[in-house]
């Protein structure tokens, strides 16, 4: 299209991509305790990865073809760490093995694209041979994150239906950006790697919108906690009600509280360790002026 390399629908991801981006910025922009800074950082590489992996490489690029590789993995290889610290994030992951934090996955990928993709390429002046020995050591390095994600997730017995969904939606985003490297070794198809990786886009984006829907139909059982803020400041709140005081994870934990779930039960579900359920709750403590788990309970509970 446009006398570039760019698929059709790799044109129409992008339009899609940009589309989300800016509904969750002018959203993001009412929010004043929380935002969606994160989502907006995710989406905009999406759409970068979209421009710069459908149009490049162009003959008239300025400089030599291996720069325009660069951009296009280094945009690539951006993304896919950033998804994976979205996730860890979400879901507070301490149960890999060979200490792969987020930083050492980082210099790992790095080392191989500058050892193995690099290297050969400067020495071979081959790009598909290139490619094969960079893509397969992060293949491996990606089925096993996706492997212990997919054990993680797939062997706790969850009840909450919110999060039902957000865990099955996980999976299959985690599993789509799992299969970058694979489907860059079987070729340059960008219907199918980009129809793929956007995939991985839509369903957090999807993740996003149940939140925001999950707290508004909870709405009720925080109507003690919404009116304590009524009271305290002149200022009704306004449907984006939980823009107000808490953030959406802390409205998630405090929702889990007002169902008397201890933080294990707590930790259990949205899968973060049980010192951060209590850290969210003595924040959520602060917030309402209350001083302890029981207090909070006898002043907001809809049962009271």
């Amino acid at each position: 299209m446009f006398g570039t390399e760019i698929h059709w629908t790799t044109f129409f991801y992008l339009l899609i991509d940009v589309f989300i981006v800016l509904v969750a910025y002018s959203k993001s922009r009412r929010l004043r305790h929380d935002n969606l800074n994160r989502f907006l950082i995710l989406g905009c590489l999406f759409v970068t990865y979209n421009l710069t992996g459908g149009l490049l490489p162009i003959e008239n690029f300025p400089g030599p073809l291996i720069v325009q590789y660069i951009i296009t993995y280094g945009v690539a290889i951006t993304m896919c760490l950033y998804v994976v610290h979205y996730f860890y994030n979400e879901y507070d992951i301490t149960f890999l093995k060979f200490q792969l934090t987020i930083t050492n996955i980082t210099f790992l990928i790095v080392a191989c694209f500058l050892l193995l993709f690099l290297g050969p390429y400067f020495w071979t002046d081959s790009i598909d041979l290139s490619r094969i020995y960079f893509t397969v050591p992060v293949s491996v390095i990606c089925l096993y994150l996706c492997w212990e994600f997919w054990r993680k997730i797939t062997k706790s017995n969850i009840t909450n239906p919110f999060v039902k969904r957000r865990n099955k939606l996980s999976l299959i985003s985690i599993t789509c950006i799992a299969l970058l490297p694979i489907l860059t070794v079987i070729g340059d198809y960008q219907w199918l790697t980009f129809t793929v990786i956007n995939i991985t886009f839509y369903t957090i984006a999807t993740i996003e919108i149940d939140r925001y829907l999950y707290l508004l139909e909870n709405k009720g059982k925080m109507s003690a906690i919404f009116s304590y803020y009524n009271s305290m400041k002149e200022v009704p709140i306004s449907p984006d009600f939980y823009k107000e005081g808490l953030t959406r994870r802390e409205i998630e934990i405090a929702l889990s509280i007002l169902d008397d779930k201890s933080y294990k039960e707590i930790g259990e579900d949205f899968f973060i360790a049980e010192s951060t359920v209590s850290k969210h709750a003595s924040n959520i403590f602060k917030k309402t002026n209350v001083k302890k788990r029981t207090e909070f309970l006898m002043r907001f509970s809809p049962q009271q």
